[in-house]
């Protein structure tokens, strides 16, 4: 039985599912190997194993890890992302009015 400090993702136990989808891509077969059998052996979550199965059949059909680093954070992890939004003035959309309830000239409106 693998040990949690042994795990290929340091921190593994804390990770959203969403997160975890991205970090196992740049393991190993044998990297996911040892996260699916320590994820079977103790929380056991039917979406998490179902994901590890998939990578690891792409693995073994040939797939390759994406590299990076396992230990770093997820862009899509929000726990660990830094930052705060990416909206600028530039990027955002145009100002939103709530309807006037009364204004006859609104067209949205029943005549």
């Amino acid at each position: 039985m693998t040990e949690h400090d042994q795990l290929p993702l340091p921190d593994y136990d804390h990770l959203p599912v969403e997160g975890l989808t991205t970090r196992i891509r740049t393991l190993d077969a044998q990297g996911v190997q040892t996260l699916l059998e320590y994820e079977r052996a103790h929380a056991n979550r039917l979406q998490v194993v179902t994901v590890m199965e998939n990578r690891l059949s792409a693995l073994r059909d040939g797939a390759q890890p994406s590299g990076g680093d396992p230990a770093s954070s997820a862009v899509d992890d929000p726990a660990h992302a830094s930052g705060g939004s990416k909206v600028s003035e530039a990027t955002s959309g145009p100002p939103i009015n709530p309807p006037s309830q009364g204004d006859p000239t609104n067209p949205a409106q029943p005549r």
